[in-house]
């Protein structure tokens, strides 16, 4: 029997609301258990926030070595890193309100891995963020 990943959001066009767990089956006596079930936070990651932890922990969480493997830039790691944190909840309660989104700084970094603009263009975008 072909199991599949566990569908987190809905296939109906236009809703992608969350999917709940209702049943279980034993792969061995095929007894079922239905109720309400609530996955971990993990279960819930999107495939890429997945790929990323899954390659994070092979790694022994080495950021530097998680760049080598993908050949991106560390900034572009570290922000993909700071995503799945967010992601997760387990941003730092701590961390300095700026005026802008880590997805506009993904997206600043994002552009200069694929050369679309300059490094001195992201430096200068970067800054701007900052001062928001």
């Amino acid at each position: 029997m072909r199991v599949f990943p566990m569908p987190t959001q809905c296939p109906v066009p236009g809703c992608n609301g969350r999917l709940h767990v209702t049943g279980l089956v034993c792969s061995d006596c095929r007894s079922e258990v239905r109720g309400e079930f609530q996955p971990n936070e993990f279960a819930l990651l999107p495939p890429e926030h997945l790929e990323f932890l899954r390659l994070y922990i092979k790694v022994r969480g080495n950021l530097k070595e998680v760049e080598r493997i993908l050949g991106l830039s560390y900034p572009t790691i570290r922000a993909r890193f700071e995503g799945l944190l967010r992601v997760l909840g387990y941003e730092y309660q701590d961390a300095p309100e700026t005026g802008s989104s880590p997805e506009e700084k993904e997206a600043i970094l994002a552009a200069l891995e694929k050369g679309q603009i300059s490094a001195a263009e992201a430096a200068e975008r970067l800054r701007a963020l900052k001062k928001r």
